[in-house]
């Protein structure tokens, strides 16, 4: 569940002048300090997140990579099994099998 960081606009009270409150994305921003009522600004923090490194990682989370080789090649670099090292734009055989990564 996100975290989201809210600020007095007036004076701070006991949790001080910003403070976090855990919210789902679908809640309505606060108006008011849950603590003391006094009005409060939704702040835009700075987010978090990590991104794979290594085409191994983008594999092992089932991602598939495309990397351009030549007009209309495409090299597979995290292939699977017998899924085609290259894929040709005009060969629908070499595309990847992408029931082997994508499931409910």
């Amino acid at each position: 569940m996100p975290i989201y960081e809210y600020e007095h606009i007036e004076a701070a009270c006991s949790l001080g002048p910003v403070f976090e409150v855990e919210q789902t994305v679908r809640e309505e921003r606060l108006r008011a300090c849950p603590a003391c009522g006094r009005p409060v600004r939704k702040l835009i923090s700075r987010s978090s997140f990590s991104v794979p490194k290594s085409n191994g990682a983008l594999k092992d989370l089932g991602f598939t990579k495309l990397v351009k080789r030549d007009n209309g090649v495409y090299e597979n670099v995290t292939a699977r099994g017998t899924d085609s090292r290259y894929v040709h734009r005009d060969r629908p055989e070499t595309l990847p099998d992408l029931k082997k990564t994508i499931s409910d």
